[in-house]
């Protein structure tokens, strides 16, 4: 299975409870466009908060070899 089979096997996973998520809010009351724009911003924080821990951990990483010595700085 590769990167993309799996990556596109996750989203079909996501798309029934995504959807399912976004009928449940407009049946709440909240237009269709507020529910859209919501998602998508709550998808972009959780795609930045995923981003800012590979940094983080990468660069912990780099300190835990530049603390072995096996990297010079």
């Amino acid at each position: 299975m590769t990167i993309d089979s799996n990556r596109q096997d996750c989203r079909q996973t996501l798309a029934a409870a995504f959807k399912a998520l976004s009928e449940e809010a407009v049946k709440a009351g909240w237009p269709e466009g507020d529910v859209a724009l919501a998602l998508a911003e709550l998808a972009e924080e959780y795609v930045a908060e995923v981003g800012a821990k590979a940094i983080v951990e990468g660069f912990n990483q780099l300190q835990l070899y530049a603390a072995s010595g096996r990297l010079k700085f």
